[in-house]
């Protein structure tokens, strides 16, 4: 459930969640203290436009994700994209939230190498003008040293190092926000559950168990 403060800076981490894992819910959490902010919520894609069909429902990703933050306080679910037909681009999402709440803050969380491929997005010169953008990067990682050329000048001009900035104005931001390292893959996990067995086992770590016994009692990415 989201927050009751209607005036509170909204933070949005999205993503296919195909299936939801630790790296997805620590990421959440790394950026949910540095921000300051009391929630994030988690916002999984119907159609992504940038990558295949998720190999699970939308039913069962939502399922998944449910389970996942049952005993994580601090992460919610936003599940307007699944709801929503057609590709889920996250400016069509963003104008919903704004047009909600003109002044509330919103802040988008991206991964380094999400950041780096803004210029590929649908309508991403306007991304800055709906929200703020944290990006979630490993202590020490130089991404910016190869950000794309039509980045370059966005970054310069709209990068800070003050969260405050992001909690007091409604958009327009960039901020580095440091995360830890886990190195989970979804689809390393996808691949597991096909080849069942003692590959499934392998990765029942990486994921909540209330998660891993859903994936299992459904057969979920079996081949």
């Amino acid at each position: 459930m989201a927050t009751s403060d209607p005036r509170a800076p909204v933070a949005l981490l999205g993503g296919t969640f195909d299936p939801v894992h630790f790296a997805h819910l620590g990421l959440a959490d790394d950026a949910r203290r540095a921000l300051g902010v009391a929630e994030v919520r988690l916002l999984p894609a119907g159609d992504p436009p940038h990558r295949p069909a998720p190999g699970a429902s939308a039913a069962h990703r939502l399922a998944m994700l449910r389970l996942a933050i049952q005993r994580r306080p601090g992460l919610a679910i936003d599940d307007r994209e699944l709801n929503r037909r057609g590709k889920s681009y996250t400016s069509l999402t963003l104008d919903e939230l704004r047009a909600e709440d003109p002044g509330r803050p919103l802040i988008l969380i991206l991964g380094a190498d999400a950041f780096r491929g803004l210029p590929t997005w649908h309508r991403w010169q306007d991304l800055l003008a709906l929200a703020h953008v944290a990006v979630a990067a490993r202590p020490g990682d130089p991404f910016d040293a190869a950000l794309p050329d039509a980045l370059v000048p966005l970054w310069r001009a709209r990068r800070t190092a003050d969260s405050g900035d992001l909690l007091s104005t409604p958009a327009g931001r960039i901020l580095v926000v440091p995360t830890l390292p886990r190195e989970i893959s979804a689809s390393a996990i996808r691949a597991a559950f096909a080849r069942g067995g003692p590959a499934a086992q392998s990765v029942r770590a990486l994921l909540p168990p209330a998660v891993w016994d859903y994936i299992c009692h459904h057969r979920l990415y079996a081949a």
